[in-house]
């Protein structure tokens, strides 16, 4: 990546946080997890379509998200995908060969030392509970053995970006300035859950923040 681009991604890092602050009343914790420097790769739960914007915010480094091709190809999205690094992901059905470009960029990408957002749900909640982590990161894994970040993300279920009372983005919002919170934890190496199935242990650990979020949700709202 050049330095300029670098310093754009940054610029925009900044940016993105400020909105977010202006959007929700919201908090961040264990940034510190996040390493200065180096590949990482971050999982989190999928809750609604602001749920990347929200952790590019919050986190103390760019990141570079993998996205549903469709939603990159956006008329009027699209320049901004690219200019902070999305990476596109399209189901083999649609076009064959399409999961190994994608990760031939994921790994491309954490070889510059980049830190990679994914949603290993796959797709945003239905029903605001977090669901099964799919196979695509242990293969991500297998390629790089990366410190992988678990963050959990809470108080967006309820938005008009997400699911909850219909489909997302085809209703009014019905709040403005809703508590969110996002918990990073301790980076996991993958040698150090060996035996262990990776997904499940990662899976457990983005619970955990969540359930973290959302006490601190519930103690903000008695409060």
């Amino acid at each position: 990546m050049t330095w300029w681009l670098r310093m754009v991604r940054c610029a925009l890092r900044r940016v993105i946080y400020v909105v977010m602050r202006v959007c929700y009343r919201f908090s961040v914790h264990g940034q510190e997890n996040v390493p200065k420097r180096g590949a990482a790769l971050v999982v989190c739960n999928h809750v609604s379509f602001m749920d990347a914007l929200v952790l590019g915010g919050g986190s103390p480094r760019p990141l570079r998200f993998v996205m549903d091709q469709p939603i990159f190809e956006s008329r009027w999205l699209k320049w901004w995908f690219q200019l902070v690094g999305a990476i596109p992901i399209e189901s083999e059905r649609h076009s064959p060969g399409a999961l190994r470009r994608t990760l031939d960029e994921v790994s491309h990408a954490l070889r510059e030392g980049d830190v990679v957002m994914v949603f290993p749900e796959g797709r945003i909640t239905p029903d605001g509970e977090i669901h099964a982590f799919r196979r695509g990161l242990e293969t991500i894994l297998a390629r790089d053995d990366v410190p992988v970040i678990p963050a959990g993300l809470a108080g967006l279920w309820g938005s008009w970006t997400s699911h909850y009372g219909g489909k997302a983005l085809k209703k009014w919002p019905s709040r403005f300035r809703a508590p969110v919170s996002l918990h990073f934890g301790p980076p996991v190496l993958v040698h150090e859950v060996e035996g262990i199935a990776l997904r499940r242990y990662l899976e457990a650990r983005v619970r955990a923040l969540k359930a973290a979020g959302d006490s601190e949700i519930t103690h903000r709202q008695i409060g």
